[in-house]
């Protein structure tokens, strides 16, 4: 990793000495994977020097460059043909949640037309993200486009943030737990918040009036706490990596037995 990329261990107050968790690279991936829209930034042909903002769905290719279907009418496509300098903001899901405390990344680089070995390739995976797509896809003046990535810039939320090199983005991978972690989420918040408090208290030396799992991801989980009317944030470590919602259940459920009897696989 560079020196500009913070490591992805800290250390912690709880029985667990060191927290583990996923590196930006790997939290940008992921972002990337689970989100389908982004705003996207041009340089204004018309204007010029000025940026002009579009909402765009994207795609991504076998490296995790973005890609777009993009008409030859539109404003930034004019603009990309002019200068493909470019961003792209793409935002977690906020729902009703303060937008500043979700992650959101910045991607820059350079946007151009598919070559047209590529096509075939880049068609497919756009088309299977975004099915809509298929409608327009033949029109004469829509065309796909792919963004060769310079630089990233991670928002974790408050005080985490830092750049993330290309070259890391493209050796990361996606968070393994990505697609799943809505529903683990849901599935302990509604029917195992006993356990979350007793793996609190064992693993985190916390507790709490009300407690929540709010993210989970293939190396822990975090959970928020309420104490007289406080609300406080910690991260647990599972006892060892895992790779899908089966091996969640089974660390889960072990970690919560040795919370029961007293002891720690740290």
């Amino acid at each position: 990793m560079s020196g500009e990329t913070p490591d992805n261990r800290q250390e912690s107050s709880s029985t667990q000495h060191q927290i583990l968790e996923l590196s930006y690279a790997e939290r940008v991936r992921t972002l990337i994977h689970l989100q389908q829209v982004g705003s996207l930034s041009t340089l204004s042909e018309k204007h010029s020097g000025w940026p002009f903002g579009s909402v765009m769905p994207y795609g991504l290719d076998q490296t995790g460059n973005p890609t777009f279907l993009i008409s030859t009418m539109a404003i930034h496509t004019q603009n990309l043909r002019h200068n493909p300098k470019a961003s792209l903001l793409i935002i977690e899901a906020a729902a009703d949640e303060d937008p500043l405390g979700k992650a959101r990344v910045t991607i820059m680089g350079e946007i151009t037309q598919v070559a047209e070995e590529d096509l075939a390739v880049i068609r497919e995976s756009y088309l299977n993200q975004h099915q809509e797509a298929r409608y327009w896809v033949d029109f004469g003046d829509f065309a796909f486009y792919r963004m060769k990535i310079i630089a990233l810039y991670f928002v974790g939320g408050f005080g985490v943030m830092g750049w993330v090199t290309a070259e890391e983005y493209q050796q990361a991978e996606v968070d393994s737990l990505a697609d799943v972690a809505p529903e683990i989420i849901q599935h302990m918040n509604e029917d195992h918040t006993d356990a979350l408090a007793l793996l609190s208290q064992h693993f985190g030396n916390h507790s709490g009036d009300q407690i929540r799992m709010t993210a989970v991801d293939q190396l822990g989980f975090n959970l928020e706490l309420t104490q007289d009317g406080q609300l406080q944030g910690i991260r647990l470590n599972f006892i060892r990596q895992v790779r899908n919602a089966a091996e969640v259940r089974k660390v889960l459920v072990e970690m919560v037995q040795q919370a029961r009897t007293g002891n720690s696989q740290i």
